[in-house]
């Protein structure tokens, strides 16, 4: 075979551009994609504190008569406020004078406000690069109170990145011609130490099949790894967004509450009823702080492989701890008219006492919240061949086919205003799921719209 001259360099140069070509198209995909994805979660998480916002002005201006002077008096930074009447008319605007704004009244957000009671909307500013956002609700008075404000758009964001794309180009350009150098080598070297001699044209291609297959199994094993850092990486996200979200809603309840109290906007007989709302949101924030908390430790155990963080196990009656969450639970149960019953024999099992309480503690709870005015849940600890069995049965609504697998995720519910309503924090199950699995114990769900729901918990050989 006759060798080119300069093939060697050919084949440096080729790698070169590949590299170059393929890093640098990934890495503008990367940042383009991630810029979009970033700006529509921005958009959304805005467009949810607006509303937020809009909703709590509107409880406001259905408690005053003068809507006007209650919206000039806000200090609502650089979010515009308009006061709409049913006809479209602008009433009042915080940015311009209400008589030279034209009629509202085919606005999709006042539209969808007077259909819906609430309604939102993006458009394009006239200023480059920039997004309007409307939320809007339908006031007692059948005004429309509608909050906007500017935000930076795809455009803003891309301009934004462009410093970094350029550093990143010539970064990606060093880097490459310094890897297809070396890669060049490291792949010609090997055939050139081949000994000519023995006049195997092929022995080259043949001796080199066993590096191309560790190459092949350590590229599947790093994207096995890399897949795994990745669901990881998901979860992570999925579950810092649901926190801020959860977290968000009893946070602004607290503070439109206590606004209205400390601006003595609250009339003296509500005062009593807005105190009562903060208190209870407060101890909403507690148990999901709590919950997530716990959640964290269980987390930080499972990938540690170690118990070192919670205290050590000891023996623990499971009779006694379902025993002492019913009672615990008796006043709630009473307030749902629900009957509560616990039997069985004492069964030991060994594990951390607070952590078998809190297993124990929101099964029953959930059984409770979940159930029907009138009914039972049924708590039985019994042995299941040789292993300790915990299971709690109710006569509730039940858990459609469909979403019994997903019932142990965070924070998914199956009905979301009714748990809301009943001050779920949506971690209860996820922390039975978890809490079981730190004691080595498998949880199994049944259930049946309209008739119930029964998990078992078993524990292994005490």
């Amino acid at each position: 075979m006759v060798r080119q001259p300069g093939g060697k360099g050919s084949l440096s140069h080729r790698m070169f551009v590949a590299i170059v070509v393929a890093c640098a198209s990934v890495a503008v995909a990367v940042t383009v994609a991630a810029s979009l994805i970033y700006q529509s979660a921005f958009l959304a998480d805005e467009h949810e504190q607006l509303a937020g916002e809009c909703r709590t002005i509107a409880s406001l201006l259905d408690l005053t008569e003068d809507d006007s002077a209650l919206l000039a008096e806000l200090e609502l930074g650089d979010i515009r406020a308009t006061l709409i009447a049913p006809s479209g008319e602008v009433i009042f605007d915080t940015d311009a004078e209400a008589s030279s704004l034209e009629s509202h009244a085919d606005r999709p957000e006042f539209v969808s406000a007077r259909e819906s009671g609430s309604g939102s909307s993006e458009r394009s500013s006239e200023t480059l690069g920039y997004t309007s956002l409307y939320e809007a609700v339908l006031l007692d008075s059948g005004d429309v109170v509608r909050l906007s404000v500017d935000r930076a758009g795809v455009v803003a964001f891309l301009f934004q990145d462009l410093a970094l794309l350029f550093g990143l180009a010539l970064l990606l350009v060093g880097v490459s011609w310094v890897v297809s150098r070396w890669l060049s080598q490291r792949f010609v070297q090997p055939i050139l130490e081949i000994d000519p001699s023995t006049g195997d044209g092929v022995a080259p291609y043949v001796e080199l099949d066993p590096l191309v297959s560790r190459l092949n199994d350590q590229h599947d094993q790093l994207m096995h790894r890399m897949s795994e850092i990745q669901d990881a990486a998901d979860l992570r996200r999925e579950f810092t967004a649901n926190v801020t979200h959860e977290l968000k809603t009893p946070i602004a309840s607290i503070s439109g509450a206590a606004e209205l109290i400390r601006d003595g906007i609250a009339q003296p007989k509500d005062v009593r009823n807005f105190a009562g709302r903060i208190y209870d949101d407060a101890r909403r924030l507690s148990s999901l702080v709590s919950d997530i908390l716990t959640l964290s430790k269980l987390d930080e155990a499972e990938r540690a492989g170690t118990s070192e963080l919670f205290e050590p196990s000891e023996r623990v009656n499971l009779l006694a701890v379902a025993r002492d969450v019913a009672d615990r639970l008796a006043p709630k149960a009473a307030k749902y008219d629900v009957t509560v019953t616990v039997e069985g024999v004492s069964l030991m099992v060994r594990g951390n006492p607070r952590l078998l309480d809190e297993l124990v503690s929101n099964l029953c709870d959930n059984a409770i919240r979940y159930n029907r005015p009138g009914g039972k849940v049924f708590v039985w600890v019994l042995p299941q061949g040789s292993r300790p069995c915990l299971r709690v049965s109710d006569t509730g609504v039940g858990i459609p086919k469909e979403a019994q697998d997903k019932v142990f995720e965070r924070f998914y519910r199956v009905d979301k205003g009714r748990s809301r309503d009943m001050g779920g924090t949506g971690l209860g199950l996820a922390i039975v799921k978890h809490s079981a699995a730190y004691h080595g114990a498998e949880v199994r769900l049944e259930s049946e719209v309209g008739k119930g729901t029964t998990i078992t918990v078993s524990f292994p050989e005490a």
